[in-house]
């Protein structure tokens, strides 16, 4: 019997992304929750696959011109191929990923997370970026997995709208890099009001209501959690333009409403 503590009795928001893909790993309680954010946002299955283009692209970028070959990518969410490790791994073989993400259902989906090529490896960890942030990072998978004394791409995708300002987003991306030597990159996407601000902040509400924490941020705002960093070309834009052919129209990015960029460090 479901209990409010029960985690399937309340919307999640990876199973509320797997629903815009179109996957299966979701719940009816995450449906409702979905469907009502497509009634003031019906982009979002758009800006859900163009975040996914968005990861293939800057994987590809970081891994063939950057020469990265650890991934550390955080809010893994419910796997959906391609997976960050078989961008990564097609790219370069040997490249080495660890998954994180809070959601019990994702860890049901941790075996497809880490089938590896035999020259690289993948892992999982289950923790929340917000309470387990020192666990994270001292954990035996991510320090068996990766060295952190060589460059390392943090992938954030899609995450930082669920964390607000009061959980201290911006000093949790800043605790991040600074475990991180020179030479490592941050790849990430997020939400914005900037294309339509009365929707967009309906669509927060939603999530809130949901028990789910949400705060979509401007540009500006978006463009912090890269202070320090250089900008890989062509800087802070919608995903769907980030280093791809896009058609001149600005209708598909209010679609999309979101920024994405990839920044290096470094020093």
């Amino acid at each position: 019997m479901s209990t409010p503590t029960d985690p399937f009795n309340v919307p999640h928001s990876a199973r509320m992304y797997d629903y815009y893909l179109g996957g299966k790993d979701n719940y009816q309680v995450d449906r409702e929750a979905a469907e009502k954010v497509l009634d003031w946002w019906p982009g979002v299955r758009d800006a859900a696959r163009a975040n996914r283009a968005f990861m293939q692209r800057a994987v590809r970028l970081l891994v063939e011109e950057a020469g990265i070959r650890q991934f550390l990518d955080i809010g893994t969410g419910i796997p959906t191929e391609p997976n960050l490790h078989q961008v990564a791994q097609e790219a370069a073989p040997e490249c080495r990923i660890v998954y994180v993400d809070k959601d019990p259902l994702v860890l049901t989906h941790a075996e497809s997370l880490m089938r590896s090529t035999p020259e690289g490896h993948t892992t999982y960890i289950h923790a929340d970026l917000i309470t387990d942030l020192d666990d994270i990072l001292r954990s035996p998978q991510l320090t068996e997995t990766i060295d952190l004394s060589k460059p390392v791409a943090l992938s954030l995708l899609a995450l930082l709208h669920f964390v607000t300002d009061e959980q201290g987003a911006h000093a949790i991306v800043r605790r991040l890099l600074d475990a991180l030597p020179a030479g490592s990159a941050l790849l990430l996407s997020h939400v914005t009001p900037d294309f339509d601000a009365p929707a967009l902040r309906q669509v927060e509400e939603i999530y809130r209501r949901g028990g789910i924490p949400a705060q979509v941020r401007t540009r500006e705002e978006v463009a912090r959690f890269f202070d320090g960093l250089q900008l890989v070309e062509p800087g802070i834009t919608v995903p769907h333009r980030w280093r791809a052919l896009a058609s001149e129209s600005t209708e598909l990015d209010k679609k999309i409403s979101a920024w994405a960029a990839v920044g290096i460090k470094r020093n």
